[in-house]
């Protein structure tokens, strides 16, 4: 039998450990869904301009992607119940002060403190899932459950958002979190299996963690500048460059290292690094088009908050059912190769269905289009981190979990960098407040190179490594180790 396969026989109360680890995914998507919803009761409370506003997110998304990797090594080397407990801790505190804000100054330091929580707990959590599901169908099943659950928390962001801004106001989408991160905290504290990290006679790599933190942080700065004020902006182009220099330095650092935090010999291995750099162009696609959506429903048609939420909730519910019941079969049947190819074809043609969008337009226009974007991005999330995290070894769990979830993440303010800068480069300029059909027109042009990206997405996933997985064969024991 397996070590990763021992590992589980010896965890007690597995399926209890598995729903505290969707817990700590479904804190993080439904507080990222349900504040997007409540941003325009915020900026009106605060009197905010929309450039200063989107750091109620772009503030939350910096420390979270920054600190992925950090933390995810730090729970191979020091016990992931310690970190996630931790995290857990305090994202439940900085809901409650978020809640409380008196300034847009003061949620937005809160919100980077959540941010914070919320990478510990998310990197350990995948971490804690690959370490007590085997390689294979399994594992498989576990993570179409995990993607069910994101799904369902999306939905319920959405139309739980849009109701509690409507009848309680915008600070119960932050106050929401607080019982929730109280129990899970209660319950992570008892029956998480106590014990230290695999790494147990390795020290965390200092100044690698400081290079790769510092520069994704830039990195995630100047794209959430480049979103609001252009790629030629100061504030954008010097924290781009200043990152470049600081994650070279990085991968310097980590190739003289003797106990890197991100040894490149894993990065190389496998189809770890294609996995990666899908993840990155699939997410820049679902969430650069996550945000034009709903900002054309509510700016643009005039739909309220609650409106918004229920209209996506069709994409939500595919998302729901093929992502967390279909995908992993599929994976199962057919290899991680097929299904990504697939995927990132109904991604180009499903974003490409939504640029009939006009400013007195129907919204339910789009949804054939919505509906087969979510389709492939519900089939491709799974397959991407199955085949991100293959061959993972005991000691790599918060390695692998924190390379994927960067790059996940990374590729959210990428792909809002880009297509926001593609839309108002093709906004006709007007007198004044800009025009709904110019606005619209800029959109129109962003969703077409959503659609390019997404075909990009394709050509990459033509070069992913991928066998035949052992288990499709029907010949397959649990206790195997699958073909690396």
């Amino acid at each position: 039998m397996s070590q990763l396969s021992n590992s589980t026989s010896s965890v007690q109360h597995v399926r209890l450990i598995f729903f505290l680890v969707i817990i700590a995914y479904f804190m993080d998507i439904i507080d990222a869904s349900i504040v997007t919803v409540a941003l325009p009761s915020i900026r009106l409370e605060f009197g905010a301009s929309i450039a200063n506003s989107q750091w109620i997110y772009g503030a939350y998304a910096i420390t979270l992607a920054g600190f992925l990797l950090l933390m995810g090594r730090a729970g191979d080397i020091y016990g992931q119940k310690k970190i996630f407990v931790s995290g857990l801790v305090i994202f439940t505190i900085a809901s409650f002060t978020g809640g409380i804000a008196p300034s847009l100054l003061s949620l937005i330091i809160s919100r980077s403190v959540q941010g914070i929580g919320a990478a510990m707990t998310t990197v350990t959590a995948f971490a804690i899932f690959i370490r007590i599901f085997p390689e294979g169908p399994e594992r498989n099943k576990a993570l179409g459950y995990i993607v069910a659950v994101l799904a369902g928390g999306f939905a319920a962001g959405a139309v739980v958002g849009g109701v509690l801004t409507t009848f309680l106001g915008w600070r119960w989408v932050m106050f929401i979190n607080v019982p929730i991160g109280i129990v899970a905290t209660i319950l992570c504290q008892r029956y998480f299996p106590v014990g230290g990290g695999w790494l147990q006679n390795q020290h965390l790599d200092i100044p690698g963690a400081l290079t790769v933190t510092s520069g994704t942080m830039l990195l995630v700065f100047g794209l959430t500048n480049a979103a609001g004020l252009g790629f030629t902006s100061v504030l954008t182009y010097i924290p781009l460059i200043a990152s470049v220099l600081v994650l070279g330095l990085f991968l310097l650092i980590e190739s003289r290292s003797v106990s890197p935090l991100v040894p490149l010999s894993f990065i190389r291995r496998g189809s770890v690094l294609t996995a990666n750099i899908l993840a990155l162009v699939l997410t820049s696609v679902v969430g650069g088009v996550g945000f034009i959506i709903p900002v054309y429903f509510q700016n643009i048609l005039g739909y309220s908050a609650l409106d918004s939420g229920l209209l996506t909730l069709p994409p939500a519910l595919i998302f729901f059912v093929v992502g967390g019941f279909v995908a992993s079969r599929l994976v199962n049947k057919f290899g991680a190769k097929k299904i990504l190819l697939v995927s990132s074809g109904l991604v180009a043609i499903g974003t490409l269905l939504l640029t009939p969008m006009s400013p007195n337009g129907n919204p339910f226009i789009l949804m054939p289009g919505l509906l087969i974007w979510a389709l492939g991005a519900s089939i491709g999330f799974p397959a991407i981190n199955i085949a991100a995290v293959a061959g993972t070894k005991p000691g790599e769990e918060g390695l692998a979990s924190g390379v994927v979830n960067t790059s996940s993440r990374m590729g959210f303010p990428i792909g809002l960098a880009i297509l926001l800068t593609v839309a108002g480069a093709f906004d006709p300029p007007s007198a004044g407040t800009p025009s709904a059909a110019g606005i619209v027109a800029g959109f129109q042009v962003a969703v077409i190179t959503a659609s390019l990206i997404a075909v990009l997405g394709f050509l990459i996933a033509l070069r992913l490594k991928d066998v035949k997985p052992a288990w499709a064969s029907g010949n397959w024991k649990p206790n195997e180790v699958a073909a690396q």
